[in-house]
């Protein structure tokens, strides 16, 4: 069998083989007719391509809408006469998540998740300057709708859903938001 293992290439210089120098003995190269794609080869790979990435688009947009909403239980935090009003906690929602409450007034209450939006820092509410102050990286937060104020984050805190009964303040879900 001849060192080229029984197929034939021809060289860009048009000599065989046998007359070729070492370097192409060891890396012989096809001729540029082997490497074409026709134009229709291309064009049924494009459709093909761009209709796959238009149906995972479809696809992801119909699970959003249509997709099952988490469930999240309801979790009693504080007896509404234990947090005076312009006082502020920590608890966890729904596991192991940090969380703030907020007492703004003596009838209004929020709650966010305490990781910043920027790079996860804790949040620290401040509730008699109006804003919850991320100290990683002078970030501010409105204490009334979470949304940055000031500092690197842009995107507001994510908001927790709650309840008053019988005196007491229950966690119920998160807030779905955009911005």
């Amino acid at each position: 069998m001849s060192p080229d293992h029984g197929f034939s290439r021809e060289y860009p210089d048009g000599r065989p083989l046998q007359e070729q120098g070492l370097f192409h003995k060891k890396f012989p190269t096809d001729t540029d007719e082997d490497n074409l794609v026709s134009r229709l080869e291309f064009t049924k790979c494009l459709v093909l391509t761009s209709g796959a990435m238009a149906a995972g688009q479809c696809w992801i947009a119909a699970n959003s809408l249509l997709g099952e909403k988490a469930i999240y239980p309801e979790k009693a935090i504080v007896k509404v006469s234990e947090l005076p009003p312009g006082g502020a906690m920590v608890f966890h929602y729904p596991g192991d998540e940090p969380c703030v409450l907020a007492r703004l007034s003596e009838d209004k209450w929020v709650a966010y998740g305490q990781k910043c939006t920027h790079l996860a820092c804790a949040v620290i509410p401040r509730p008699s300057h109006g804003d919850l102050y991320c100290p990683c990286h002078r970030g501010f937060f409105e204490i009334e709708n979470g949304r940055p104020i000031a500092g690197p984050p842009r995107r507001p805190l994510p908001r927790v859903t709650l309840a008053v009964r019988d005196g007491v303040i229950y966690a119920t879900g998160w807030e779905v938001r955009s911005q």
